[in-house]
């Protein structure tokens, strides 16, 4: 899926729920989660949820993968994941993915604390991307 089909998906869901009901078909769609990635290195600490985001680089592209205990933020991560696919690390990092969120309207719908997670994920995968340039 990439970024337009998402974002048609999201804005043909004629209610909260329907969108809240696509938000949980994505995130059981993403890949199972190693378990030897759930570890303090990938925990990020500022999600009520229990979320772990780990992203690797092969031949400059961003390779992401994710879990978390909640249907909900786990679809949130799906929905990052999307937004970012493709990307090199120098474009994941220069790429504004909030004007693109909006347009999915889940501000609207999130509580404060569930948008604040979701500012936290965006902000951990892209202080990764800079720690791989560094490396």
């Amino acid at each position: 899926m990439n970024q337009k089909q998402l974002i048609y998906n999201f804005n043909n869901c004629f209610s909260w729920e329907e969108k809240y009901l696509y938000l949980i078909e994505l995130g059981q769609k993403l890949p199972l989660f190693p378990n030897k990635y759930k570890i303090s290195k990938y925990l990020i600490s500022d999600c009520q949820s229990q979320v772990w985001i780990v992203l690797n680089n092969y031949n400059n592209k961003v390779n992401l993968q994710g879990h978390s205990d909640a249907l909900i933020v786990k679809g949130l991560i799906a929905v990052v994941f999307i937004l970012y696919k493709d990307l090199s690390l120098t474009e994941l990092i220069n790429f504004n993915v909030y004007p693109l969120l909006n347009n999915l309207n889940l501000n609207k719908y999130l509580t404060i604390s569930r948008n604040h997670g979701l500012r936290s994920i965006i902000k951990n995968i892209r202080d990764q991307a800079k720690q791989h340039l560094i490396i």
